[in-house]
């Protein structure tokens, strides 16, 4: 069991910032790293796995730095979120490549083992070239099993895979779970980590926007009121109708094309009321589209709130 500490990690790429004065305890278990596109969680965990040098701060497991230390990346498994294949070499013979790497005692039975973990075994002998994305991916993922790492990264580990695929590796980062791994996973899907993990981190533009119990981050990015733009047959009549309903914060005309904007406290009475007034004052709707609903957005929320 291991516990991965950053603390007052800044990582710059010359004037760019890429992330800022980060600190995470990750104890053993499922932790989501959870942001939006480019809030830096490859860097982070680039960092994790010691491939990257902190500018400032320190990354460490147990106590002892990663980077630099060869015995501490034996006790690491990393799947980034590139390729990183060798599309000439089959499933088996990648895989056996980072047992032999890792000096593993005995490679061949390692590398079955890793290969049947992740249900590749039909494929093993097929050129990787020949994979497709959740092949790749799954490929990938018994390559960094086959030492038996005490902590596991992956930089968006479900990326092509189908529904059984993604249910079957989720039911694997569990069973490691509950045998004591430490395990990373980042994700720019809510409802990735919402299945998966209770533990997570929030990064947002390079920045620790949150950290703990998922359910209650959840709440903290939904108690916010929500954004809506609306059409309909008589937009005034409804804009004046909507601003007398408890659940709706705000609505008023775009004066552009007299579209509704508007914000509504309460999402699941809010989603009654439009049709309910609808129907009751003989109104047709035309339009309804969230426009805050995007990741980007809610995280933006947590940032600034």
């Amino acid at each position: 069991m291991s516990d991965l500490v950053l603390a007052e990690v800044s990582r710059w790429y010359g004037n760019v910032v890429a992330v800022n004065d980060i600190n995470m305890h990750i104890r053993p278990g499922i932790t989501g790293l959870l942001g939006p596109n480019g809030a830096g969680k490859s860097t982070l965990l680039s960092m994790m796995a010691g491939l990257l040098p902190p500018s400032t701060g320190t990354v460490t497991i147990d106590g002892t730095p990663v980077r630099g230390h060869v015995r501490m990346y034996r006790q690491i498994g990393l799947v980034p979120v590139q390729e990183s294949l060798y599309d000439f070499l089959t499933g088996e013979q990648f895989v056996r490549l980072n047992a032999d790497l890792q000096g593993v005692p005995d490679p061949a039975t390692a590398t079955a083992h890793a290969i049947a973990q992740v249900e590749m075994a039909p494929a093993a002998n097929r050129r990787i070239g020949t994979y497709s994305k959740g092949m790749k991916q799954r490929i990938k993922v018994a390559s960094v099993l086959v030492h038996d790492p005490a902590v596991l990264l992956l930089d968006e580990p479900f990326n092509g895979m189908d529904p059984i695929q993604r249910r079957h590796m989720m039911g694997l980062l569990h069973g490691f779970a509950q045998r004591g791994r430490t395990i990373v996973f980042s994700s720019h899907i809510l409802e990735e980590v919402e299945q998966i993990a209770r533990q997570v981190e929030v990064v947002v533009a390079g920045r620790h926007a949150a950290s703990g119990d998922f359910a209650q981050i959840r709440r903290m990015m939904t108690d916010r009121p929500n954004q809506y733009l609306i059409r309909c047959s008589d937009n005034r009549r409804l804009a004046a109708l909507l601003l007398t309903e408890p659940s709706v914060r705000g609505a008023r005309l775009r004066s552009a094309d007299q579209a509704i904007e508007v914000e509504a406290d309460d999402f699941g009475r809010f989603a009654h009321v439009i049709p309910n007034l609808a129907r009751q004052h003989g109104l047709r709707i035309l339009e309804l589209t969230p426009t805050d609903e995007s990741l980007e957005s809610v995280f933006s929320y947590l940032v600034n709130s």
